[in-house]
């Protein structure tokens, strides 16, 4: 029988901060200035991975722009 993979639903901001390869402090702020959407649970701040891929996406178009101008 296989074994089956759960995938998390959302990510603290540390996670987050490790995915982007970020510093913890930097992934906050962002989070705080809403670069990156989250949503407050509990005393927890927790961000959908599809937040996480607006960003990048958001990131690098921004970078794409410049490279044009």
């Amino acid at each position: 029988m296989p074994t089956a993979v759960i995938q998390r639903k959302w990510h603290t901001t540390a996670e987050v901060a490790e995915m982007l390869g970020y510093g913890l402090s930097k992934t906050k702020m962002l989070v705080l200035t809403g670069e990156i959407r989250s949503v407050k649970d509990g005393g927890n701040r927790r961000i959908l991975p599809r937040w996480v891929d607006e960003y990048i996406e958001r990131r690098a178009r921004e970078a794409e722009a410049g490279w044009s101008a």
